[in-house]
């Protein structure tokens, strides 16, 4: 699972039969923790991956989102199939990260 924060929507012309009324946002990963400040003040954080994830809890943009990716972005789905290879499983209130030291 990733942290990402949600830039905007994505619209499709044309789609999967089973993609019907979903919501898809436009997500950059946070890679490292020091690029979260970054992304709390809204620039871009360079170097980052953009990703279409499906929306099952309807953020909005500027929100921190947990990232589910792979075999598990489609479970919540079962027993149904989603061409699905990430989705958005929780927004993230808040974050507090403590250094080791």
């Amino acid at each position: 699972m990733k942290i990402a924060r949600v830039l905007g929507n994505a619209t499709l012309s044309r789609m999967h039969p089973m993609m019907h009324a979903a919501t898809l946002r436009c997500v950059e990963v946070v890679e490292r923790i020091d690029d979260l400040d970054a992304a709390a003040s809204g620039t871009a954080v360079p170097g980052t991956d953009l990703i279409i994830a499906w929306d099952l809890c309807g953020c909005g943009e500027g929100d921190f989102v947990a990232l589910a990716e792979g075999p598990e972005a489609a479970a919540p789905f079962g027993p149904d199939v989603k061409p699905i290879d990430a989705s958005i499983v929780a927004i993230l209130d808040h974050i507090d990260i403590q250094s080791p030291n």
